[in-house]
C-alpha cells in the first residue's frame, strides 16, 4: 500500500525561537514536511497564493497583520494550528475553526496530540466527501419533488428525459409533456445524479437512458425530441 505524501506544513510567527522549536518537533515525525516559514502575515498571504499548503502553525501576537486577521482574508483556508502564548484568545480560534490550540511553551506531547486531531480531521473530511460523491453519482435518487404552480409534485427520473432552461424557470419533460417548474438549470445539476443525467447545452440537461441516437451536433431522445450539443459540452456527452 502506497504510503500518504506527507503534510505540507507552513510555519507563522514573528519569534524565530518559535520557529525553532516547531522545526524540532516536526522532524521528529515522518508525515509532516516544511514547506516554508513565515514571519509576518502579509509574507504568509503572499506564501499561501503560491504554494499549497494543508497545514499551518500560526502565532496571534504579530505586527501588521496578527493570525486571526490573516485567516479571516484567506480565501481557502487549510488546516490550523494556533500557537499563542496568550490563552485569552482560546476560544475565538475555535470559534474561527481552528484545529488545536497550542499554548507556548508546549511539549511535544502536546505538539503530537494537535497534528494526530489535524490528520483525524483530514481523514473524516475525506470520508464525507467521499460518501457526497457517491450518494450523487453511485447511488441514484429514484424521484424528486419540484414546484409547478402551487403544488409540490413528485416525479420520477427515469421517466424525465430532459431538463430545458426557459428564462427563470426549466421545463421538465416527461412522456412528451413538460412541467414549467421556477429552478435554475444549474441547481438541477448539482442534485441530479451524475451516471443518470448529463448536461449537454447551456440550456439542456439529458437523460443518457433516453437517448435514441446522437447524429453531428444534435441527440434525439426516445420521445423524438431533439437537442442540440453545445460545443462546450460535447466532451461531456462522448
Amino acid at each position: 500500500m502506497e504510503k500518504p505524501s506527507p503534510l505540507r506544513v507552513l510555519i507563522v510567527d514573528d519569534e524565530p525561537l518559535a520557529h525553532e522549536v516547531v522545526l524540532t518537533y516536526i522532524n521528529e515525525r515522518d508525515d509532516l514536511t516544511v514547506v516554508g516559514q513565515c514571519y509576518a502575515g502579509p509574507e504568509a498571504l503572499e506564501f499561501v497564493k503560491k504554494t499549497p499548503v494543508d497545514l499551518i502553525f500560526l502565532d496571534i501576537e504579530m505586527p501588521v497583520l496578527t493570525g486571526f486577521d490573516f485567516l479571516s482574508v484567506l480565501a481557502e483556508k487549510p488546516q490550523v494550528i494556533i500557537t499563542s502564548a496568550y490563552q485569552e484568545y482560546a476560544l475565538e480560534g475555535f470559534n474561527m475553526d481552528v484545529a488545536d490550540y497550542l499554548l507556548k511553551p508546549f511539549r511535544f506531547d502536546r505538539f503530537q496530540q494537535a497534528v494526530d486531531k489535524v490528520k483525524q480531521r483530514l481523514i473524516s473530511t475525506e470520508n464525507s466527501t467521499n460518501k457526497s460523491i457517491n450518494e450523487a453519482t453511485l447511488i441514484p435518487a429514484k424521484s424528486i419533488f419540484i414546484k409547478v404552480d402551487k403544488k409540490q409534485i413528485q416525479i420520477k427520473l427515469a421517466e424525465v428525459s430532459c431538463f430545458e432552461a426557459y428564462g427563470n424557470y426549466v421545463k421538465v419533460w416527461r412522456e412528451q409533456q413538460a412541467l414549467l417548474t421556477p429552478k435554475t438549470l444549474s441547481s438541477f445539476e448539482q442534485s441530479l445524479p451524475l451516471n443518470m443525467f448529463v448536461r449537454v447545452h447551456k440550456s439542456a440537461i439529458i437523460n443518457k437512458t433516453m437517448i435514441d441516437y446522437i447524429e453531428a451536433d444534435t441527440v434525439t431522445l426516445k420521445d423524438g425530441k431533439s437537442i442540440a450539443i453545445g460545443r462546450q459540452f460535447k466532451h461531456n456527452l462522448l
